[in-house]
């Protein structure tokens, strides 16, 4: 059954148990994570025929994303293995926004979001994304959450931003720069 009737008074359950408000911090952080793999799902699905190689890498970060999200539901100890965000996460993205950034012209302005609606939907996940991390960040400051994970999810953005850029500039339109 899809309904428990259980956080209709405004409270759900952690992963291990313990009940918190629906707008504990833990929850709007990985609640807001939640948000970000819905518009990665959907920027990939708008690129899946542009440009198969990225759509791969946004269904891996999806897949991660999830494991992101059960971290941080996750406030105690629990008597099972929960997945891990790998250490070389972060070093992964790197390499992908490094390649595409060898790709495209310097930028000497900022970039408005828009040029495609591929690369308008990556802005969109990017500034998501950017406040998942504040979410993460304000978390951090009343309970542990593993550094990988605010890393991550700070290297994503760049990621995001990155992959705007080369959407535009690859399907032959022109970037719309701050002047």
């Amino acid at each position: 059954m899809i309904y428990t009737k259980t956080g209709d008074g405004g409270t759900t359950s952690l992963v291990g148990g313990t009940r918190v408000s629906k707008c504990h911090p833990r929850v709007e952080a990985y609640g807001t994570v939640d948000e970000l793999n819905a518009h990665i799902g959907l920027l990939a699905e708008m690129i899946k025929d542009i440009d198969s190689r990225q759509f791969d890498l946004l269904k891996e970060v999806q897949k991660r994303l999830f494991v992101v999200q059960t971290l941080l539901a996750t406030e105690k100890e629990v008597p099972f293995q929960l997945p891990q965000l790998p250490d070389t996460a972060v070093d992964e993205i790197e390499r992908h926004i490094d390649e595409l950034q060898a790709q495209l012209p310097p930028f000497r302005s900022f970039v408005m979001p828009g040029g495609t609606l591929p690369s308008a939907q990556c802005h969109v996940a990017r500034t998501v994304c950017r406040r998942a991390e504040r979410c993460i960040v304000k978390l951090s400051e009343q309970s542990p959450v593993d550094n990988r994970i605010a890393r991550y999810i700070n290297r994503l953005s760049d990621y995001l931003f990155v992959l705007s850029r080369h959407l535009v500039i690859s399907q032959g339109a022109e970037e719309s720069l701050f002047k």
